[in-house]
């Protein structure tokens, strides 16, 4: 009886060590994968034409998003463009971005 007593107490000694490793476990693995998408979302593109850099966020996105319904387009991610229709977006971009700072300024 003793000696079942012992392995009993093993048992309930061993789970009681893994249960709070297996609840961390979880919520860093959901956080790992938060912040491996914000770095995937948070990417930066040159733009060799007009030789500046933008980052890819939630703004870049919608104006991405924007310039594929005016082009009546099905949406793509923007890094499996070809070049050219990347040129072809970033140029759009510098017209309508001065475009909003123009009407941000008189807000």
């Amino acid at each position: 009886m003793h000696r079942g007593f012992r392995h009993f107490a093993s048992l309930l000694l061993t789970a009681a060590l893994a249960t709070p490793v297996a609840l961390i476990a979880t919520p860093l693995h959901a956080q790992e994968r938060e912040e491996h998408d914000k770095d995937r979302d948070e990417h930066r593109y040159y733009d060799s034409e007009h030789r500046d850099y933008h980052n890819w966020d939630d703004r870049e996105d919608h104006a991405y998003r924007q310039w594929l319904e005016e082009r009546h387009k099905s949406y793509r991610e923007f890094s499996r463009l070809k070049r050219k229709e990347q040129d072809e977006y970033w140029r759009w971009r510098h017209e309508h971005q001065e475009h909003e700072e123009h009407e941000h300024q008189h807000q």
